[in-house]
């Protein structure tokens, strides 16, 4: 459940550090990256709380999260950027838990 907390508490920090004039968009953004955990339904069991995501799942392979980091570098992105690769970053912690 921690881990989960910290999908919307993190994503909301950084929304009122860095986009305060567009604090509630800049969070309802980061919040729509959690759309990247929908390719969990292609896994066989769905859930397994001991499998770590990074790498196992497509849009949490290495390849999926260099495009993810690669949004950072443009303005237009940069807030799915941000989400997605804050995303990936509490879901690589995980995977040490």
């Amino acid at each position: 459940m921690f881990h989960i907390f910290l999908h919307f508490l993190v994503p909301a920090i950084v929304a009122v550090v860095f986009y305060r004039k567009i604090l509630l968009k800049a969070w309802l953004i980061m919040m729509a990256t959690m759309a990247v955990d929908l390719d969990h339904l292609l896994a066989v069991p769905i859930y397994d709380p001991n499998r770590c995501s990074i790498g196992f799942h497509p849009l949490h392979s290495y390849y999926a999260i260099a495009v993810y980091v690669i949004l950072l570098f443009f303005p237009k992105t940069r807030i799915v950027g941000i989400g997605l690769v804050i995303h990936m970053i509490l879901d690589y912690i995980d995977c040490f838990m």
